[in-house]
């Protein structure tokens, strides 16, 4: 069966302006429609793909496209939005976007085989999710922001959060603090690392590349990058690990180094997923609020499907959670 990924290739176009064409939409040119429209006459699209499906009747389900579907944040994650999506009698998918352009996720908003997503994946372009949206197919983007019809933006203060666990490591006496961040296109590590950086030169200090490192927002990241500091000699007084797993990992090569946590160093984290306070010592870290942002975004898509006139932005406040991690430096 033919898929909008066949059409696309066959008229050597983008997967998005695929979708315009064959959904009619100005944006694309006669030339390039035409294009379109006879790749998939010629894939006998229109007979056995998706597309005669578009929108014409519901389909009691919605998407959560997550960016990988493992981890402690996705989990509180997706069991917000599930209990929403039971109270509507609604079936809940959750896919992976591994894959980018070429995944299943794209196909699924391209295609509009679900009434419509949550999408929390910094992988799917701009331009696929302003292609897929619309009056008729609502998309709640997480921790991101993008404008079009149809696109609703749910994220959570990390500039803030990045702010205040620097300087609350500040006001603990550090002046010499790494920052360990997640993947360098992430909306939430530029954010974070935006809030480490206001922090640093308001207290008039100053950030040193070596103390600078990628965790990519993995645990094995965090142990890495740890584990690089410790082969360099010197460090600092404190981190600010860009999120929880990082912490845990960090604080795992840390231990295995013989270096006592916080006795010697200083370490917070960001998120507060379950195992931050269960680690030894507890970790203080940056609470965001992870079952009510996936809550409102669940809320907000149904107020859409039901004709419901919402704001396109929400932003969620942070806590800092104070535990054991950090000490006074002297």
């Amino acid at each position: 069966m033919a898929t909008i990924k066949d059409v696309a290739k066959l008229a050597g176009v983008a997967l998005s302006t695929a979708s315009y064409a064959l959904s009619g939409d100005s944006k694309v040119s006669a030339v390039t429609k035409e294009k379109v429209l006879e790749a998939a006459r010629q894939l006998n699209y229109q007979k056995n793909g998706f597309a005669m499906d578009l929108k014409r009747s519901r389909t009691n389900t919605i998407a959560l496209i997550l960016t990988d579907l493992s981890g402690p944040y996705y989990s509180e994650l997706i069991r917000s939005i599930q209990d929403v999506t039971l109270s509507h009698s609604y079936d809940l998918i959750a896919c992976s976007s591994m894959g980018g352009k070429d995944s299943t996720a794209v196909r699924f908003l391209l295609e509009k085989r679900v009434d419509g997503a949550i999408v929390l994946a910094h992988n799917i372009t701009d331009e696929i999710l302003q292609a897929a949206a619309g009056s008729r197919f609502p998309i709640i983007v997480m921790d991101r922001l993008i404008s079009g019809e149809g696109l609703i933006n749910v994220v959570v203060d990390g500039e803030q959060g990045g702010y205040s666990a620097t300087r609350y490591l500040i006001e603990k006496g550090h002046n010499t603090i790494a920052y360990i961040s997640g993947p360098a296109n992430s909306y939430n590590n530029t954010l974070r690392y935006q809030g480490y950086l206001r922090a640093m030169h308001e207290a008039g200090l100053e950030e040193k590349a070596k103390w600078k490192l990628s965790g990519s927002f993995i645990r094995d990241g965090g142990y890495k990058a740890t584990q690089m500091m410790l082969m360099q000699g010197e460090l600092p007084s404190a981190i600010f690990y860009a999120n929880d797993e990082m912490a845990v990992g960090g604080m795992k090569a840390f231990e295995e180094g013989g270096i006592s946590v916080p006795d010697e160093i200083s370490v917070i984290g960001f998120d507060d997923i379950q195992l931050a306070e269960y680690i030894q010592p507890p970790l203080t870290t940056i609470r965001q609020p992870m079952y009510e942002s996936g809550s409102l975004a669940g809320h907000l898509l149904f107020q859409k499907l039901n004709g419901e006139t919402v704001n396109d932005f929400y932003k969620l406040k942070i806590e800092l959670i104070e535990r054991k991690s950090v000490t006074t430096h002297s």
